[in-house]
């Protein structure tokens, strides 16, 4: 009988002993899984473009006018506009990405921090080349956005440029 104890008094000792190292184990799994999940947005490899977010103190952006109608235009034209911006935040106004919806349209924007009260531009330019269509089926309207991405909230705002886009007239034979 007291041999049946101790070996009971064995397995017991040598399962609790199993178990604790198990749970430390698993302790130290959900240790690495948690930290592994605590990245911060701006630095997520999977993070696309419109996602990432400026890291600091968040301020305010004001456009006078966030779209830009450029009329009609023939194919391959090119046309720039300048959208005015001021940082009516109590924080400098820090731009960290303006991106075109397509190749077509590219932003040109302010690298450095605009100060509190601070006016600046993002000038865009809009490649018509390839887009148009004739005056017989209509044109083709474009119309393209911009996405700022900046220390604001929300942390993206958006510019369009738009207007229609002719093929030039076939010359007369």
């Amino acid at each position: 009988m007291k041999f049946s104890k101790s070996i009971l008094l064995l397995v017991c000792a040598f399962a609790l002993t199993i178990a604790c190292k198990n749970k430390t184990v698993k302790d130290d799994a959900r240790a690495s899984v948690a930290t592994a999940n605590t990245t911060t947005p701006a630095t997520t490899p999977s993070a696309t473009p419109a996602e990432t977010v400026p890291v600091g103190p968040l301020t305010t952006i004001n456009y006078p006018e966030t779209e830009f109608n450029f009329g009609e235009i023939e194919e391959g034209e090119k046309v720039i506009h300048e959208f005015e911006f001021k940082n009516i935040g109590s924080e400098p106004l820090v731009i960290s990405k303006a991106q075109g919806s397509c190749g077509c349209t590219v932003p040109d924007w302010p690298r450095e921090p605009i100060p509190v009260g601070e006016t600046a531009t993002i000038k865009v330019q809009y490649d018509s080349r390839g887009k148009g269509k004739t005056r017989a089926e209509g044109g083709r309207a474009e119309n393209k956005r911009v996405t700022i991405t900046a220390n604001t909230d929300p942390v993206n705002t958006y510019l369009y440029i738009k207007g229609t886009v002719y093929k030039p007239d076939a010359p007369a034979s």
